[in-house]
């Protein structure tokens, strides 16, 4: 089976409209689902999203490759989508995406079929054939690519063919160093045969000799022997899951996720030749391990955990801010007296209904944070010692107010609860690795929830005390704020929203703000809210008001995606600025920043307050002063426009 067999026309998106990543997989799901290649819209993508929580398939360089093997799936097929804006995919280098090949295998997909997604996955990582692929009109243009493609490889499949077969008749003919790798990933379809392409050819670029084993949909290929371990002079594990790693006991290994083979093969290799990888020892050693677990620095490792988090929490946090909203709202149109306007949201059934529901999704808030931090850093054991850790932190309990009136220790506490309960199962890993086998089953369901809990919940009753003086200080500080303040407070945030457009600084803001509002949801809203939204609105709108202007600054496909961007804007979806930063961030990102903060300073000077979490004009009618808000967000996106328009330099004929 060919390539072009499985990359089916009728399946193909020549103009991707989304502009993140769950909109990408939504439409090309849905397409799926219209050309007959799938049953059920549901499943498919419950395994898409799967496999994206193991680590993103947005490969970088501008490719992403989602794929599942599926029963939802009913003929292999690989869809063909590009996006000529490109989406913030959350890829591995941080830059926009814009070609798609979406991977639908059927559970019983055979050898046939995997072996024509192996070679579609190998023939990504040539910059030259990806270069040709982003040219293409139609989709006979792109099959055409791909037949010449395959004719070549055929040729080239040949001669590599009759040079392993020397290379394995006198293996230590050579001096060349000899390195041996493993690659996998969750669903072994794509980034397990992209790696083992991209470690072969850096290979012999650098003189290395190498084999790769791949753990694949279709099994264990081109397995190592005792031989092919004994002679390495080191091992690269390239893995997104579980490989056999007791062989290799002794030897110098490197462990990296199975990006690093596809992106990072030159360090790698560069390390494994230079005898710079750690030694490994197998768990079933006495002898102390060495090997090299860390996916990224410190910083990332941190960063990673409580992305994670906030990931989990943001849903609870947005719809059940926005069903207390429209509690207010139900109140507000149906009138309560003056006498009970502190049973606002509540005074009558109907929305007393949806504030208790509303309420009922924010109580998990806290606990979802903290549960998913320490689940990310410690796997399954650790959900339930984080969720309790987050349950303490917003029930503010301590040893010293007993039988008291505890106060919450917020966000903070959560956050201290969830990495504290992540390293406390890391800990009892520890401790319990020497159990005998038979014991094995126990320790996840008894000795590691328990032990947790019981370590976990004692420290909580102590790090509650000063970190809920300091969340009751931090509200205490937002409910005082006004005038000066307020505006100050305002610039600060919403200038925030668009330093990196959906990034760590974006994130860090808008968490901050959700939280706010948290406290502030029954009194009206939260001014720092308010600033966010209009804050992390203004970027897109900017993009649409320097390519209406400036048109000669901005070439075509940049001027139609101008357009998209209003779209986005009001929608308060940020991201849709990121191709615009990427391509030229020293003028686009400072004249993001100079709307942004001016409209959160606006916001902040007349004291406009937001009761939903999300929604752009959606949710205009949750805002205190939705007229004033308008023209304030309008005002910093002419300013941001303007700016980057007259910074600009006019597009290249």
């Amino acid at each position: 089976m060919k390539i072009n067999d499985l990359l089916v026309k009728d399946a193909m998106i020549m103009d991707l409209k989304a502009t993140d990543k769950r909109g990408a997989i939504d439409e090309m799901v849905q397409k799926l689902y219209d050309t007959g290649r799938i049953s059920d819209v549901e499943t498919f993508k419950e395994g898409i999203l799967a496999r994206e929580t193991q680590t993103s398939t947005g490969l970088g360089d501008g490719i992403a490759m989602p794929h599942s093997k599926n029963a939802a799936v009913k003929e292999a097929t690989v869809l063909f989508a590009k996006s000529n804006a490109g989406v913030d995919y959350e890829a591995l280098d941080g830059q926009p995406t814009f070609l798609f090949f979406m991977i639908a295998a059927p559970d019983g997909a055979n050898d046939t079929h995997l072996q024509a997604l192996a070679a579609l996955s190998r023939q990504l990582i040539n910059p030259e054939f990806v270069e040709s692929l982003k040219g293409v009109q139609t989709p006979d243009q792109v099959q055409a690519i791909f037949a010449a493609a395959e004719a070549e490889e055929a040729k080239e499949k040949e001669a590599e063919a009759k040079a392993e077969a020397q290379a394995q008749a006198a293996p230590t003919a050579s001096d060349r160093p000899y390195v041996i790798a493993v690659t996998a990933c969750p669903t072994g379809i794509a980034h397990t045969y992209m790696a083992e392409d991209s470690l072969k050819k850096k290979a012999k670029e650098m003189g290395i000799d190498i084999k790769v084993e791949t753990n694949g949909s279709d099994g264990i290929k081109h397995r190592l022997t005792a031989e092919d371990i004994e002679r390495a002079t080191a091992v690269i594990v390239a893995a997104d899951k579980k490989v056999e790693m007791d062989r290799f006991d002794g030897k110098k290994l490197l462990n990296r996720p199975v990006g690093d083979g596809i992106r990072k093969t030159e360090e790698l290799l560069t390390l494994a030749v230079e005898g710079k990888a750690p030694v490994y020892h197998a768990e079933n050693n006495s002898s102390s391990s060495e090997e090299e677990t860390s996916k990224g620095s410190v910083g990332q490792e941190i960063y990673k955990n409580l992305m994670n988090g906030v990931s989990h929490m943001l849903p609870f946090v947005i719809a059940g801010g926005i069903m207390i909203a429209l509690s207010f709202m139900i109140d507000q149109f149906m009138g309560v007296p003056q006498d009970q306007l502190s049973k606002l949201g509540s005074y009558h059934p109907m929305a007393a209904n949806f504030n208790q529901i509303g309420s009922a999704a924010f109580a998990f808030m806290l606990p979802v944070f903290a549960g998913y931090i320490a689940a990310s850093i410690a796997d399954r054991p650790g959900l339930i010692v984080g969720f309790a850790a987050g349950a303490l932190a917003s029930s503010g309990y301590a040893f010293n107010n007993f039988g008291g009136e505890p106060k919450s220790a917020g966000f903070l506490g959560a956050l201290i609860g969830g990495f504290l309960a992540g390293y406390v199962i890391l800990f009892l890993k520890k401790i319990f690795s020497g159990l005998p086998k038979s014991l094995g089953g126990i320790k996840t369901i008894l000795f590691y929830p328990f032990f947790g809990l019981l370590i976990t919940g004692f420290l909580m009753t102590f790090i509650n005390i000063p970190v809920s003086a300091i969340n009751t200080a931090l509200n205490n500080f937002l409910s005082s704020l006004s005038g000066a303040n307020a505006v100050l407070l305002g610039i600060l945030v919403a200038g925030m929203m668009a330093v990196d457009l959906g990034g760590p600084i974006n994130k860090a803001a808008y968490v901050f703000a959700t939280l706010s509002l948290a406290e502030s949801v029954t009194s009206g809203g939260s001014v720092v809210m308010a600033a966010v939204m209009a804050g992390g609105m203004v970027p897109p709108l900017a993009i649409f008001v320097a390519t209406t202007l400036f048109k000669k600054k901005f070439d075509q496909s940049q001027v139609d995606a101008g357009l998209t961007n209003i779209v986005m804007g009001l929608s308060f979806v940020t991201e849709g600025a990121i191709p615009f930063a990427a391509a030229d961030p020293l003028r686009a990102i400072p004249s993001f920043v100079i709307g942004s903060a001016l409209t959160g300073g606006l916001v902040g000077a007349l004291d406009i307050k937001s009761l939903a979490p999300h929604g752009g004009i959606f949710v205009i009618p949750l805002v205190s002063n939705p007229l004033m808000y308008l023209l304030f967000i309008f005002i910093g996106a002419i300013v941001s426009g303007v700016i980057f328009g007259l910074l600009k330099k006019p597009v290249a004929k």
